[in-house]
C-alpha cells in the first residue's frame, strides 16, 4: 500500500491523498505527504523530536489542525519532518503525535517549495474498504 500519492485536481495548489490502515496511519501519511511538498524527506535525517497534542470536534477539523500545526512547527522552529507517529483518541477527537527531523539546512536539503496554509477545500477523511484515505489541498 502507498502512504500517499499527489492528485491533479487542483491548478494553483497542490493536492494530495494519504493511505492508512488505520486513523493514525493515514493522518501520519498526511504529514508526509505536507513534508514532501517542501522537501524530499529522505535527505532529512531523524536528529530532532518534537511532540504535538491537537484537540478538534471532528475528522476533518482534527486533521486541518493537526497539518498546521505540523507546517507552523517546521516555519517557526526550522524543522524538516521526516517521520511521524500519531495516536488519535477516537472517541474525543485528541491527537498525540510524534515527529522527527533536523534543523533546515539549504545546503542539503532540496527545497521544493512553500506552503503556506492547509485548506478545507475537497478535504475528506473516509474509509474505503479495510483502508481509510484522506484528500487534503495545501496552499502554495
Amino acid at each position: 500500500m502507498k502512504k500517499f500519492e499527489f492528485l491533479d485536481i487542483s491548478t494553483a495548489d497542490v493536492a494530495a491523498a494519504a493511505y492508512g490502515r488505520t486513523l493514525n496511519e493515514v493522518y501520519a501519511n498526511a504529514a508526509m505527504a505536507l513534508m514532501e511538498t517542501i522537501t524530499d524527506t529522505r535527505k532529512v535525517r531523524e536528529t530532532k523530536e518534537r511532540a504535538f497534542e491537537v484537540r478538534a470536534h471532528d475528522w476533518k477539523s482534527l486533521m486541518f489542525n493537526w497539518l498546521n500545526d505540523v507546517l507552523y512547527a517546521s516555519i517557526t522552529e526550522g524543522v524538516l519532518f521526516s517521520k511521524f507517529r500519531v495516536d488519535i483518541d477516537e472517541r474525543t477527537f485528541v491527537m498525540k503525535a510524534t515527529a522527527w527531523g533536523e534543523k533546515t539546512d539549504l545546503k542539503k536539503h532540496d527545497m521544493r517549495g512553500e506552503v503556506k496554509a492547509v485548506t478545507y477545500h475537497k478535504m475528506e477523511i473516509r474509509k474505503d474498504g479495510e483502508y481509510w484515505r484522506a484528500q487534503v489541498i495545501f496552499d502554495v
